[in-house]
């Protein structure tokens, strides 16, 4: 597939009159005044805005498949989520009995090294549990979180870490240093969330090697001014990616835009937490394990405890900008390229040769038109 006279994010930002060759799922050939090839379909972009496809590195389900039911659901929510043009995911696992953690993690190693066309890029698994604090569990449920134990993990994921590519923890739990050391000595990524831990515990978990904080402001310390708790560790040290659910009901716009103005676009990383119901009408669903009720856009346990979102990524995308007031070229960068980079993956979220389908088309007023692939 030839595209052309596309207005491309590039570099961070906007690039007009630009053409693009698909072939084989990947970018090929970036340029202007790119031949036709013979046979080869052409895309007049007229001047739309093109860009490289999503990567959500926090989602547990997307339109009735859940990453914990093992690799069929995994493949089938790659499939659905590359028709909504992401690029490259981190299936995400819950609370849930050591066994059935270890399936998931097994299926999503499936997937990731034996990956279906026209799908998604599965990354590696993203552990949301069990060591968390089970005070700030949110829809997590308390009997199965505990301490990190370092013989536990490595037996739930087959004795292999490369394929989990974050680990979220509470800082505060016993064990917790020499875990997170052991872990991103391994090449894991250790995200601080579902934790009562203070500022300065959170800075210690980075001294450790953290780098990350699951859905920030959420299931964590509320900032205060002598407390100021994860979150105000997360604005302020340099060192952590912050996750950010832009539904706008896990946070309100002004802590999106101070989110913005602390860390940048390049350390603010959108996420979706999305459940089963993502894509799906409202009604009542399930989030490990627990009944979860889906209405008006809120997924919530039945004592109103939020469970996860129904946002998608061009959602999120479209929230930012026309809701939140974000710069497109920030939308854009957390997205794409911010997430990728927060896991060290440093060809996805970009525009660049080599660069896996899908890629998502949007109008000058920035709704999504297609996706490209």
């Amino acid at each position: 597939m030839l595209i052309r006279n596309a207005t491309a994010y590039i570099d961070g930002g906007f690039c007009a009159g630009i053409d693009l060759r698909l072939m084989h799922g990947k970018v090929q050939e970036i340029g202007s005044g790119l031949l036709k090839g013979l046979y080869e379909e052409e895309v007049d972009l007229a001047g739309d805005y093109l860009l490289p496809g999503f990567v959500d590195v926090h989602i547990h389900a997307f339109r009735g498949h859940d990453a914990m039911q093992g690799e069929d659901a995994v493949r089938q929510m790659a499939r659905d989520l590359h028709r909504e043009g992401v690029a490259a995911f981190l299936p995400t696992t819950m609370s849930a009995p050591m066994d059935d953690t270890r399936r998931a993690i097994d299926g999503i190693r499936a997937v990731k090294r034996r990956p279906d066309a026209h799908a998604a890029l599965v990354l590696g698994a993203h552990m949301e549990a069990p060591y968390l604090n089970a005070d700030k569990r949110g829809a997590q449920r308390r009997e199965f979180l505990h301490a990190p134990d370092m013989a536990e993990f490595m037996s739930m994921i087959g004795g292999r870490t490369e394929d989990v590519r974050i680990v979220t923890l509470a800082p505060e739990l016993p064990g917790a240093e020499a875990f997170i050391r052991e872990i991103t000595a391994r090449g894991v990524v250790v995200s601080v969330g579902h934790t009562a831990a203070t500022a300065e515990q959170t800075h210690l978990a980075a001294d450790w090697g953290a780098t990350h904080v699951t859905h920030t402001f959420n299931a964590q310390p509320a900032l205060h001014h002598r407390s100021p708790g994860v979150p105000g560790a997360a604005l302020t040290d340099d060192r952590l990616y912050a996750e950010c659910i832009a539904d706008g009901i896990h946070l309100h716009p002004d802590i999106l835009r101070l989110m913005l103005r602390a860390k940048g676009a390049e350390r603010l990383v959108a996420v979706t937490d999305a459940m089963e119901a993502a894509g799906m009408p409202d009604g009542q669903y399930a989030l490990g394990g627990q009944t979860v009720l889906v209405h008006g856009g809120e997924a919530r346990l039945r004592d109103g405890t939020l469970a996860g979102s129904v946002l998608t990524m061009r959602q999120a995308l479209h929230n930012l900008i026309h809701r939140f007031g974000f710069r497109p070229e920030d939308a854009v960068r957390m997205t794409t390229q911010t997430p990728a980079e927060s896991i060290g993956e440093p060809l996805l979220g970009r525009l660049t040769v080599g660069l896996p389908a899908p890629l998502t088309r949007w109008d000058r007023d920035w709704n999504m038109v297609s996706v490209l692939s």
